[in-house]
């Protein structure tokens, strides 16, 4: 089977089976440290409210592009329309342990430096803070909030591989149990040892990156885009 010219919403498979590279932190770019203080490392129980608390964060989201903002690059050629937003990571998935953090694709139909003016101070006029700028992680831009809860907003352009590989995670947990539970269990222990071991987010994040790489594969395999 000739899958690497298939496209899934645009992107090519070859894209979407490529394993995210390391990306130097030294070429993120720090717009911002948090004026709240992040949530606790801890994995808790699902709350039924998560769903509700992600199409309030989506509310506000599509409010704010809708809404005219003089200082937000009103001329058409700086223009920014929403393709998507996506509730994505372990809030997304019924009855899976997770960070008490609502997990969020924007999806923008440019989301590249020129048109930070556009889109930025209408994302900011929805609640988030603006935190870093990683262009050489597909221009990936990181925002937060913490209203309801905590709330982790990744901006993408179109076409992102990133975006479809949260996708298909967050659509195979929701179906297999037995990974769910999988996965639930290599969180709560890599959240106890990083705790144990004083390290931050990032790191703990680093120590389940194996058993995500795992069951991605199970997932690919399955809709045929591995042999």
């Amino acid at each position: 089977m000739d899958t690497p010219n298939r496209l899934i919403n645009g992107v090519p498979i070859e894209a979407i089976l490529r394993e995210p590279v390391e990306i130097d932190p030294a070429l993120a770019e720090r717009i911002a440290y948090r004026t709240v203080k992040g949530p606790e490392l801890a994995i808790v129980e699902p709350d039924p409210q998560w769903p509700d608390h992600f199409q309030t964060f989506k509310s506000r989201i599509l409010a704010a592009f809708e809404e005219d903002h003089p200082q937000g690059g009103s001329d058409s050629a700086s223009r920014v329309t929403i393709l998507g937003i996506h509730h994505i990571g372990s809030t997304s998935v019924p009855t899976l342990p997770a960070k008490a953090v609502i997990d969020i694709d924007l999806v923008l139909s440019s989301n590249t430096l020129p048109f930070e003016p556009y889109y930025i101070p209408r994302l900011e006029a929805a609640g988030f803070q603006y935190l870093i700028r990683e262009p050489a992680w597909h221009e990936h831009r990181f925002l937060a909030a913490w209203e309801p809860m905590s709330c982790n907003l990744h901006v993408w352009g179109p076409q992102c591989p990133e975006v479809e590989r949260h996708r298909i995670f967050r659509d195979w947990l929701r179906e297999h149990a037995d990974d769910r539970e999988l996965y639930a269990r290599t969180k709560r222990e890599c959240a106890a040892l990083s705790r144990e071991k004083g390290e931050v987010m990032d790191e703990y994040s680093m120590r389940k990156e194996g058993v995500i790489r795992q069951i991605r594969a199970r997932a690919f395999r399955a809709l045929g885009y591995l042999s």
